[in-house]
């Protein structure tokens, strides 16, 4: 077990990285900054040559391979971190100093089993792409093809393993203060974060997700998914389609290349909604450096290392909710959120629909690009301290993802009503699920699964209930003793957190 005085080295040092890149810079000059926390800002850029432009990319790259995931997420909105710091953080998306060739020529042979040339007739060592987590190239196989070869870095799992083990130990320090921090249960979002990482960390389970996205799509034809190698894939290696394409990232040469940019970001926003909402499968690293542009004009996606589920119910109640804020219902929003148990019973719903409309209002019809994200923001969460509502940790995901997906759309057209492109589909599809043919066909196969399951359901009336809702039970938590300082001590563990897992992005917001 790593001991205490180690993750409070860990948090220090990650903090000290931010401040002598100039990334704490605006927290520290921050009017809402409490006096305690730019102290010790200050304490921590204490010596260090503070650069009068902030790099952000270096200072996440620095920290190791989990920050790096928070750089792409704000890397897609450059409206709530600024044109500049976005392109500095796009570099983090594909464009990592790759590891020796000699260490990933040794993985994929010990993975697959043989010399490299039993696999491929050529192997281009330079890497065309390198992320956090992986590496890819391109490569010939065999019997003729293209493909992209993907090859985790050598000791990424220890580092992940190392980081996040002090992730979870610093949020059961803040889960141990109670009252708000312990409402946004932090534990649980972190145990939910290790198991995405867990995940990412084994290239077969991203093949298989390839796969079965690619299956879910099928009847979309704008949008594709490169075939997997299954024969050249393994734990540690994962061979598919090569994808020929431009990057989204590079908005110019779509536009040069004839690519009407409008239609691409409508194509991006009804792409994710049929994951999200009619499949309940959805590709949840949905940065620009994994979304390219075929010369047809379809979108292909890669890298499948992240993938979010979510229930037939709660994507019943996530359509009803988005299309309650697009025509204006927000008596059925709030009615809704009663119902999946995201706001405690003992709440007014009438109070809640008001609420809801004081931040819905000033959005409707109005492109993203004129939206004050700042202000929209701040009510949200006004309203989730106001209505003690508790973070949701497996909808953290769909969440990450949809304000990926607005940003990535937006930065193709800044124009963008989201709320009129994403209409049509989700009143489509529910019409489909809430139709009286749909409620007789989910009746009937309620009452059948039901009566399969009478022995299992007597039994279990002498134990204890399942939860309500459409939430799934959560994760297991490592067993952590708080450590209860009092003091400017107490506040530094906290500020250090702060600085090292989310004081970049209220930098940056």
């Amino acid at each position: 077990m790593t001991a205490t005085t180690t993750h409070v080295w860990r948090l220090l040092k990650w903090g000290r990285t931010l401040a002598k890149h100039g990334a704490l810079t605006g927290l520290e000059h921050s009017i809402a900054t409490p006096p305690r926390i730019r102290r010790l800002i200050r304490i921590a850029r204490f010596g260090a040559f503070v650069p009068r432009q902030p790099d952000y990319a270096r200072a996440f790259e620095s920290i190791g391979p989990a920050a790096i995931k928070l750089g792409q997420t704000l890397a897609t909105r450059p409206d709530l971190v600024g044109e500049e710091a976005a392109r500095d953080l796009t570099r983090l998306q594909d464009s990592l100093p790759p590891g020796p060739f000699a260490d990933v020529r040794r993985t994929i042979e010990e993975s697959l089993g043989g010399p490299i040339d039993k696999f491929f007739t050529h192997f281009d060592e330079t890497a065309v792409g390198a992320a956090s987590i992986a590496q890819v190239y391109k490569a010939v196989t065999t019997d003729g093809r293209t493909v992209a070869v993907k090859v985790l870095r050598p000791g990424i799992d220890e580092q992940f393993a190392r980081d996040i083990d002090t992730y979870e130990w610093a949020a059961a320090q803040v889960d141990a203060l109670g009252g708000e921090p312990a409402r946004l249960r932090p534990r649980e979002v972190i145990a939910t974060f290790r198991q995405w990482t867990l995940r990412e960390l084994d290239l077969r389970r991203e093949a298989a997700s390839a796969s079965e996205l690619a299956e879910s799509m099928a009847g979309f034809p704008d949008y594709i998914v490169p075939a997997i190698d299954w024969t050249r894939t393994s734990r540690r290696v994962m061979t598919l389609d090569w994808v020929e394409g431009i990057k989204l990232t590079d908005r110019e040469a779509l536009v040069a290349a004839g690519h009407d940019v409008k239609a691409l970001s409508r194509t991006i926003v009804r792409a994710f909604l049929h994951q999200a909402i009619a499949e309940g499968f959805f590709h949840a690293d949905l940065h620009q450096g994994n979304l390219f542009v075929l010369a047809d004009g379809r979108i292909a996606a890669i890298d499948f290392g992240i993938m979010g589920r979510i229930n037939r119910q709660a994507r019943l109640w996530l359509a009803e909710i988005l299309y309650g804020l697009i025509t204006g219902n927000y008596r059925r929003v709030a009615e809704i959120h009663f119902e999946a148990q995201y706001v405690p019973g003992h709440h007014n719903v009438d109070e809640f629909t008001t609420a809801l409309r004081a931040v819905g209002e000033p959005i409707r019809g109005v492109p993203v690009k004129d939206i004050s994200v700042g202000g929209m923001l701040d009510g949200l969460f006004a309203i989730t301290r106001e209505f003690d509502m508790p973070t949701q940790p497996h909808l953290l995901l769909l969440q990450k993802t949809m304000v990926m997906m607005e940003g990535v759309a937006s930065s193709l057209d800044p124009d963008l009503n989201l709320w009129e492109t994403a209409g049509p589909f989700v009143e489509e599809w529910l019409r489909g699920e809430l139709g009286p043919e749909a409620k007789i066909a989910d009746s009937i196969h309620e009452h059948l699964r039901i009566i399969g399951r009478l022995p299992a359901l007597v039994k279990r009336l002498e134990e204890q209930f399942p939860p309500k809702g459409a939430a799934p039970p959560p994760p297991p938590l490592p067993e952590i003793a708080p450590v209860r300082p009092s003091g400017l001590w107490k506040y530094a563990g906290v500020a250090a957190l702060a600085a090292a897992l989310g004081a970049a992005a209220a930098r940056l917001i």
